[in-house]
């Protein structure tokens, strides 16, 4: 059986920096069936995922920061502790790609999310406790302003804010080498695979 080249994925190219305005979401141990609750996971495709983000939050809360029009358009996230922990799934980051979040700033991360939201794009820049609450309340106060988050010097700057921030070395170096979509990585090197392939005999000797 040889393996046939599939539509190409999405491409991965640098990500040195994310800039735009953010959305302040606070509260520590924000997990995942919170950003995306479980009874969307049976959604067959990703698409549409946005709209329910934080839907059970949002409904208990009527000024919840991704229902609040002042934040429309916002690039990046501003949270706090332990962000994206629970379980694994890969749909909490997904939608708030599909929402237009290119990075997350925040005091921590679970590792897990973090990782699933690398392969997307989506930068987790880890900064200290001020940092993030005297970010949040900028953005509180001035939804317009502009963030800049810099995967490349690790800091973030935001008018009078200037703060560390820290991307995991592995995923640093592959934002900035353009090499985070692994599905694309492959796609690169489909003819490196298909050779692998067609030398397995369990793949060769193959017969549909």
């Amino acid at each position: 059986m040889s393996l046939r080249k599939p539509a190409a994925a999405a491409g991965a190219g640098p990500i040195a920096s994310v800039t735009g305005t953010g959305i302040p979401l606070r509260g520590d141990d924000v997990d995942t069936d919170r950003i995306m609750p479980a009874r969307f996971l049976r959604a067959v495709t990703f698409e549409g995922l946005e709209r329910h983000l934080f839907e059970d939050d949002r409904a208990a809360q009527p000024d919840h920061p991704f229902g609040n029009p002042r934040y429309a358009g916002a690039a990046l996230l501003v949270v706090n502790r332990n962000f994206g922990c629970g379980s694994s799934r890969e749909h909490a980051p997904q939608g708030l790609a599909r929402a237009g979040i290119k990075g997350i700033i925040g005091e921590s991360f679970s590792e897990i999310f973090q990782g699933n939201a690398a392969v997307l794009g989506i930068p987790c820049f880890a900064v200290d406790h001020q940092a993030a609450d005297r970010l949040q309340t900028l953005v509180e106060h001035t939804p317009n302003l502009t963030i800049v988050a810099r995967v490349d010097a690790g800091l973030i700057t935001a008018g009078p804010l200037r703060a560390a921030a820290a991307v995991p070395p592995a995923l640093r170096d592959a934002f900035l080498a353009g090499q985070w979509n692994p599905t694309a990585l492959l796609l690169e090197r489909f003819d490196e695979v298909r050779g692998v392939a067609d030398a397995l005999p369990y793949l060769r000797d193959f017969h549909a």
